[in-house]
């Protein structure tokens, strides 16, 4: 069976890109503005997309107000809330969103997404996050942020309580017999009564099994802890190598821990973060690219900069390569990412904060065709098994990508030309899980 490209859209916020609300004829409120997001998820449906992700924080971004003011991300809506609004004028499409691990409680986390995968009837996914961001520390009673191994250890344990309410009822617990009176059957209610090193909860979950059994699993991390959580639990991965060797290193490494723990290879789909950028030709797409990142102020790529690297930047000098950094509790990936950036291309702070001012990761930039053909590449080289999309601005960017390149796509046999099944489960090729306390 010939491999097609599983495609899924990175919509919170609506671009990563720092100039996409300045860059011309775009929204810029589109990051907060339901009437934008509700057209482009209808676009993304009818280009058959996977899945509409929604990333999120738990705080204002930790950056200079002089950065901040600069942000489109300061306002953004709260996932569930948004998700359950969209899903009311959607049909097919997933809806992927973030909850933290490190800042919530697995019941709450739970309730929310079997609510949200009936509401959809079956498109629900969890992102699975610890949450770096020391600002959201702060914001939860705590003045120094959870250290980051204790945080991927509790991540685990959560994962194991939320699917286990997921399992709370059989699949037909409720009989809703009117004759008889009888509306469930307690013999198919399960109590978890789980009492774990980090966490305690009783349940059983107050909403019957969700419609795909369990909502997707999606996982971020590519750190050392990130990357076993992952083959242990995730079904779908957003990851960021910079490049084809990377995403092959990447690919590769998930797939054999999953192997080596009795995982099916095929029950995990790889999908890195894609910037994409199209032209009518190669050089007018460089040249969108340019005007784009000619839209970030300094002061801006300065504090992604620091974010990146964990580590405040703001009193390098702009001039000379980085100094020495420190170790950090935030994203260990990120900073690492930085740093070999930084070593490869022989960057000054000055022109690693222009790049990560704007967008650092992985980008095609080109023709319908040219990024097609990169596209393709990478599947067929098991580099991915497709890209979570990142616009470059909107609505322009998410049009040139479900009206120009998807049928370039399709045109080949990549990309599906309709959906043939109604759930997210159906869309990625996963199975429904069994569950764990009714055969």
């Amino acid at each position: 069976m010939e491999k097609k490209l599983h495609l899924t859209a990175f919509m919170r916020p609506v671009s990563l890109h720092t100039g996409a609300w300045r860059y011309p004829g775009s929204y810029a409120d589109a990051n907060f503005n339901f009437g934008h997001i509700k057209s482009f998820i209808q676009k993304l449906e009818a280009a058959k997309f996977d899945a509409f992700f929604m990333a999120d924080h738990l705080a204002v971004l930790n950056m200079p107000v002089e950065a901040l003011k600069r942000s489109h991300t300061v306002s953004s809506f709260e996932p569930f809330t948004l998700l359950s609004a969209l899903a009311a004028v959607t049909d097919k499409i997933g809806l992927a969103a973030t909850a933290s691990t490190t800042f919530d409680e697995p019941y709450h986390v739970a309730r929310r997404f079997a609510s949200l995968d009936h509401i959809s009837n079956g498109r629900a996914a969890w992102n699975i996050v610890t949450t770096s961001n020391p600002d959201t520390a702060r914001n939860f009673g705590l003045d120094e942020h959870v250290e980051h191994g204790e945080r991927y250890k509790r991540a685990r344990e959560f994962y194991d309580v939320v699917t286990g309410l997921w399992d709370s009822f059989a699949d037909d617990a409720f009989v809703r017999d009117q004759e008889s009176g009888i509306f469930f059957d307690p013999a198919k209610m399960h109590v978890l009564d789980h009492k774990g090193e980090e966490l305690s909860v009783r349940g059983p979950l107050n909403i019957a099994r969700p419609v795909q059994g369990w909502p997707v699993i999606v996982q971020a991390g590519q750190s050392e802890p990130g990357r076993q959580l992952a083959a242990e639990t995730a079904e779908l991965v957003f990851c960021s190598p910079r490049d084809m060797a990377a995403g092959k290193s990447l690919y590769e490494d998930l797939k054999a821990r999953m192997a080596a723990i009795g995982r099916d290879r095929q029950n995990l789909k790889i999908l890195p973060a894609a910037m994409i950028v199209i032209g009518d030709t190669v050089e007018e797409a460089r040249a969108k690219r340019a005007k784009l990142d000619s839209l970030v102020h300094y002061a801006s790529g300065i504090a992604s900069l620091s974010i990146a690297l964990g580590h405040d930047a703001t009193g390098f000098d702009p001039s000379k390569p980085l100094p020495e950094i420190p170790d950090t509790n935030a994203s260990k990936t990120g900073q690492a990412q930085v740093l070999k950036l930084a070593r490869e291309e022989n960057l000054t702070v000055q022109q690693l904060a222009q790049r990560y001012g704007g967008y650092a990761g992985l980008a095609f930039v080109g023709t319908p065709k040219t990024v097609a053909d990169e596209m393709a590449e990478w599947l067929d080289q098991s580099a991915s098994d497709g890209f979570t999309v990142v616009f470059p601005y909107l609505p322009q960017g998410l049009d040139d990508v479900t009206q120009r390149l998807v049928p370039e796509l399709q045109r080949r046999g990549l990309f599906r030309q309709d959906y043939e099944g109604t759930t997210l489960r159906d869309h990625l090729a996963l199975p429904r899980p069994p569950n764990r306390f009714f055969s």
